[in-house]
């Protein structure tokens, strides 16, 4: 204030003078103005130590401003750790609280849920050793019975071969005093007999005894050599051996002349189609028998002589239905014919299969449903967990903001007076 009425009292001053410069004299302006230069040159000088004592008032009083401003910000901070530090513990509480609360019904869930699947496991599993050790029993019976048969038939087969080999010895002991082929089967009973007793050989070997018969009477009075019993459609089927070997021998004769040989090909021809006209009409019988007959012919080189040379017998033996066989063929005919058989009984207990596997059946239908519903409680507690896995990232952000003081609000700073 008292620099304020100083430079008041100097302004006058020099108001003063310059209205007396008006009215004194040149010289007395003269002086005047001299005295006016000396005090503009004091009051320049006073203005300018007034500026600094100015100054250093303003930074006395920045000085103190700047101290109460650090103060505040100083207790400011005290007041938001504190604060931090009260949030933070309320916030870990509940947040512990509600974790466990959430902890104790994702355990309580899947608690129930294993107890579920526990008890249906072991329900099922159960049924399902029930239901399969019955069916391994009735498995287990029948291939006991399959592998007692087979074991029978191969000790049958075993013991044939001995005999066979026992008899392979003496024959190869006794070739010098044998005859010759042609010789010994030149009787046709002798033929017959060869070819029937070869056709039991086979005919023992491969089928079932209840599956066919040996010298067999028809209803119309004539004795098949042998019948086949075979499941429906087929039915019974006639077996004849035949032996045509004079006129196949005279084929081949090199003695003879061309002419006879064609000759004899041409009765060889005539008796192969008078043996099937024979079979076709002895041993086919409309409603007791099938509807085709076998010729065997015991010799393989005649049976490949008929089929590779004289197609037309085998056609007329086919329209005929008579089926010639030799006996490899004949084997695997017999062949087929048993397992046609062991087919057929293999679907006789078809039924029995069925009905457990239907029960089985049944029974996965059950297991399939619990296992829907179990997999609907495994979404639902699955869902629970995301949800709090989303509130808990959700938190865990904030609290990141909040570690590094990124509030959504600034925090207002309180004012500073200017007056000091």
């Amino acid at each position: 204030m008292l620099e304020i009425l100083l430079i008041l009292a100097v302004l006058v001053l020099i108001v003063v003078l310059l209205v007396m410069q008006h009215r004194q004299p040149a010289r007395t302006v003269q002086v005047l103005e001299q005295q006016h230069r000396a005090m503009l040159t004091d009051l320049h000088d006073g203005l300018n130590k007034q500026g600094d004592r100015l100054i250093a008032a303003q930074t006395d009083q920045a000085e103190r401003l700047r101290a109460a401003v650090g103060e505040e910000l100083r207790l400011t901070r005290d007041a938001l750790q504190t604060l931090r530090s009260e949030m933070l513990t309320q916030t870990l509480a509940k947040l512990s609280e509600q974790a466990r609360a959430d902890q104790e019904l994702i355990q309580n869930s899947f608690r129930n849920a294993t107890q579920h699947l526990a008890s249906s496991i072991e329900t099922l599993s159960k049924t399902v050793d029930g239901r399969l050790e019955q069916i391994g029993g009735k498995v287990n019976e029948r291939l006991d019975e399959g592998f007692k048969k087979t074991n029978e038939t191969f000790v049958s087969v075993m013991a044939r071969l001995a005999t066979i080999d026992e008899a392979q010895k003496k024959i190869d002991g006794l070739t010098t005093n044998m005859v010759s082929l042609q010789e010994l089967l030149g009787d046709k009973r002798s033929r017959g007999a060869f070819g029937e007793v070869q056709l039991e050989g086979l005919v023992r070997n491969i089928m079932p005894p209840q599956s066919y018969a040996m010298q067999y009477t028809l209803p119309n009075s004539t004795r098949a050599d042998c019948v086949l019993m075979l499941p429906e459609p087929t039915g019974m089927v006639a077996v004849d051996a035949k032996f045509p070997l004079e006129n196949y021998h005279r084929m081949f004769d090199a003695t003879l002349a061309e002419s006879d040989k064609v000759l004899a090909q041409r009765q060889f021809k005539a008796d192969i189609k008078k043996h099937v006209d024979d079979i076709s009409s002895k041993y086919i019988i409309p409603g007791v028998t099938s509807d085709g007959a076998v010729m065997f012919v015991p010799a393989e080189a005649v049976f490949a002589e008929i089929h590779a040379r004289h197609p037309d017998v085998v056609d007329y033996a086919m329209q005929r239905r008579v089926w010639v066989v030799s006996p490899t063929t004949l084997m695997a005919v017999l062949n087929t014919a048993r397992a046609v058989m062991k087919d057929v009984e293999t679907r006789k207990q078809v039924h029995i299969i069925q009905d457990e596997l239907g029960k089985l059946g049944k029974d996965f239908g059950r297991f399939d449903e619990r296992m829907k519903k179990l997999a609907d409680h495994i979404r639902q507690a699955n869902k629970d967990v995301e949800d709090v896995q989303i509130s808990s990232r959700k938190i865990t952000e904030q609290f990141a903001k909040i570690e590094r003081v990124e509030l959504d609000r600034p925090v207002a700073l309180p004012q500073v007076s200017d007056e000091s």
